[in-house]
């Protein structure tokens, strides 16, 4: 239980770490107006959120279940 919590932590915090990346790219890129790098790098900041949303709620669920039981 110990390690998949660590392991469900690093997965958050390496996704969060990314997250902050592609937004300080996108902001470079946006003020050097380059609209297709800018484009493409909203697009991969939409997907590490969805997939940080994704793990965040498969954490609730999981605790959710142990509520339950």
């Amino acid at each position: 239980m110990i390690a998949q919590n660590y392991d469900s932590s690093y997965g958050e915090n390496n996704l969060l770490r990314q997250i902050k990346v592609r937004e300080n790219q996108l902001k470079i890129a946006q003020e050097s107006n380059m609209l297709y790098v800018a484009e493409a790098l909203q697009s991969q900041l939409f997907k590490l959120k969805y997939q940080l949303s994704e793990q965040q709620d498969l954490e609730f669920q999981a605790l959710m279940s142990l509520v339950n039981d």
